[in-house]
């Protein structure tokens, strides 16, 4: 490998790490530091899970930047290798919650606090004793209040109120979801077509792309449920990891920037436009419910209607118009 790729491919891994530690201080600060980092081992394995995911899935694109576009050869991709960034993206949050939160040793229990040592009385007196009252003859002797042990939480529990996904009720949230879902898909495209005619205006056609990215035709031309199961594993995972764990921790603008990040490897710059809005989109969702379950609906129906709808209209319609109107169906 020539030296300035292993300096690029370094350069991003530093990126990758620092980015990781910068959200372990945002927690620090926030005060959401999960109670198992105060071991330093596994503070320090939570960081490098990350710094890792941060690494294969987010910024190692970079190292494109700047460097002659190569069609990526998508025959030897199989079906499985479709998914094995989602996979990454569970195992991270799986590792990292465990660190942060199982195997735990419950607090203990408090002891009673002693009872008050007596007055001294005078020495060669006799203490006067008072004249009990009628609530004190009829109340019952006194028995010490021994404090109860906190109640275990269960960790399905934990986990899901770490991740966002606690809600009053489920299948409200998801066709609240599918609701918005489907406006933010129109708003989205429209705001495409929109910037695309500015830049026809401004006589800057040359930005708008000519044929959309090479996965897109790979991903239409894929059995129908393994489309579906694409668009769910999106809408699940990539949710979960960019909004239900790194939004709270290092807010809405920073989460919707990694998650761009995130799809740089489509080697389509304009198509981050659209990203960048859904991203926001499904952030202020979430700030809004304060769960995850809408925008995993909403995510979930885009992909899907992309996947299964427009992508095929999309290339015959291109095929038909020789390519000039990638721009205006969102690539």
């Amino acid at each position: 490998m020539p030296e300035l790729d292993l300096l690029r491919l370094a350069l991003t891994g530093l990126l990758a790490f620092g980015l990781s530690y910068g959200l372990d201080r945002s927690m620090a600060h926030k005060k959401l530091t999960p109670p198992g980092f105060r071991d330093p081992g596994r503070r320090l394995g939570a960081l490098l899970a990350v710094g890792l995911l941060f690494w294969l899935g987010i910024t190692s694109p970079l190292a494109a930047l700047g460097q002659p576009a190569v069609e990526p050869d998508l025959t030897a991709v199989s079906t499985p290798q479709l998914f094995l960034l989602h996979f990454l993206m569970v195992s991270t949050l799986l590792t990292w919650f465990a660190l942060g939160f199982a195997g735990l040793r419950p607090a203990p229990r408090p002891a009673p606090r002693p009872a008050p040592p007596p007055v001294d009385e005078p020495v060669g007196l006799e203490p006067a004793e008072p004249e009990p009252t009628s609530a004190e003859s009829e109340a019952p002797p006194a028995v010490p209040v021994v404090p109860e042990a906190p109640v275990p939480v269960p960790l399905s529990r934990q986990l899901a109120a770490q991740f966002g996904f606690v809600a009053p009720s489920i299948p409200r949230e998801i066709g609240l979801g599918l609701g918005l879902g489907l406006g933010a898909w129109v708003a989205v495209l429209a705001g495409i077509m929109v910037f695309a005619l500015v830049l026809l205006g401004l006589g800057a056609d040359e930005l708008l792309p000519r044929q959309p990215p090479a996965m897109v035709p790979f991903i239409a031309g894929l059995p129908f449920m393994v489309r579906i199961l694409i668009s769910l594993s999106a809408g699940v995972v990539e949710e979960w990891f960019f909004r239900g764990f790194l939004q709270p921790r290092i807010g809405i603008v920073l989460s919707t920037v990694l998650f761009a990040l995130a799809h740089f490897s489509y080697g389509q710059p304009f198509m981050l436009i659209g990203i960048t809005l859904l991203s926001l989109i499904y952030g202020l969702l979430v700030k809004w419910r304060q769960n995850i379950w809408p925008a995993i609906a909403a995510h979930a129906l885009f992909d899907g209607i992309q996947l299964l709808v427009l992508v095929p209209f999309t290339l015959k319609f291109l095929d038909a118009q020789g390519g000039k109107a990638a721009a205006f169906l969102g690539f």
